[in-house]
């Protein structure tokens, strides 16, 4: 049976990072995967680390043809809606997401994994994220009400069986800016408003506005994912990392489209006060296929 990474699922942790890194110059493909294939996070039950490995999805296709969906792409280009609405692409090579108890585990196992790569990949961007008042983001709003429980998780963002890259998944990560004066210089119904829901239990707006960030994203619309979100920054720069993971990239794609106006749609509100400053997708292959790629040591580096 082919095995997703299980980090992908792992709720309730409290530290996360996200080490984007890009291949040094001449290093051949598979290399890199191979080295990436041998992390391996500290198998201990107190204070471990999950980590969860992706590529940018031209690259694991050119050395995995046979464990990769087809057409899978980058985000090479940035999207710009017909009103000049613009989400950046800042595609890299490879993104090693990891999650812990503590933030002391997880820059332990970060500064490995960086020294495991160098030579190989350089690190490329660093995003440290941590969790605002159990589920919510730094708007104040709930974040992801619309999530599928861990049973359903599975067949929404893993590339079912008899399909190409089976046990993997597609993964979306951006950071998102947020406007925090702007923001809470509006009153609660403004911001209400531009959610299109209410701000202290989440419940959806009737009718809701058709420029609010649920209804340009309406998962019964373009398709369900599976998101794990999480707050980043500090005073001066703060925000969310939107984390989507999906079994078909065209879901994600759709979602993003409509929020910058394509298809005769208005703009996401939500875009006037935060914005994206990164953009990439990879694919997150299973445990197996991933596995399987892992040169003679493999695991030494991360251990």
């Amino acid at each position: 049976m082919t095995s997703p990474q299980t980090g992908i699922f792992a709720l309730g942790t409290g530290s996360h990072a996200y080490l984007e890194f890009d291949l040094e110059p001449k290093v051949d493909p598979t290399e890199a995967v191979q080295s990436v294939a041998g992390l391996r996070e500290p198998r201990t039950t107190i204070g471990g680390v999950n980590l969860v490995a992706g590529f940018r999805p031209e690259l694991w296709s050119a050395i995995a043809p046979d464990a990769a969906p087809a057409g899978i792409s980058g985000f090479n280009a940035p999207m710009v809606g017909p009103s000049g609405a613009t989400l950046p692409a800042t595609q890299h090579d490879v993104v090693i997401w990891l999650t812990g108890a503590g933030y002391d585990v997880v820059f332990d196992l970060s500064r490995a994994v960086a020294m495991a790569l160098a030579g190989v990949a350089e690190l490329a961007n660093e995003i440290v994220g941590w969790p605002y008042h159990h589920d919510r983001d730094l708007t104040g709003f709930i974040d992801g009400t619309e999530n599928p429980s861990l049973v359903e998780a599975t067949t929404i963002a893993i590339v079912p069986p008899g399909s190409p890259g089976v046990g993997g998944s597609i993964l979306l990560l951006q950071q998102w800016e947020h406007d925090a004066i702007g923001w809470e210089a509006l009153p609660v119904a403004a911001q209400e408003g531009i959610i299109g829901r209410r701000k202290p239990d989440s419940l959806e707006l009737d009718p809701r506005p058709t420029t609010s960030h649920i209804a340009r994203t309406d998962q019964d619309q373009f398709g369900k994912i599976f998101r794990r979100n999480i707050a980043y920054g500090n005073l001066r720069s703060h925000g969310t990392i939107f984390v989507g993971f999906s079994r078909d990239q065209a879901i994600l794609a759709r979602m993003l489209e409509s929020m910058v106006g394509f298809g005769g749609g208005p703009v996401d509100r939500l875009t006037t006060v935060t914005r994206a400053v990164t953009g990439a997708y990879y694919f997150v292959p299973s445990t197996d296929a991933l596995a399987s790629r892992a040169g003679p040591g493999a695991g030494d580096g991360g251990a």
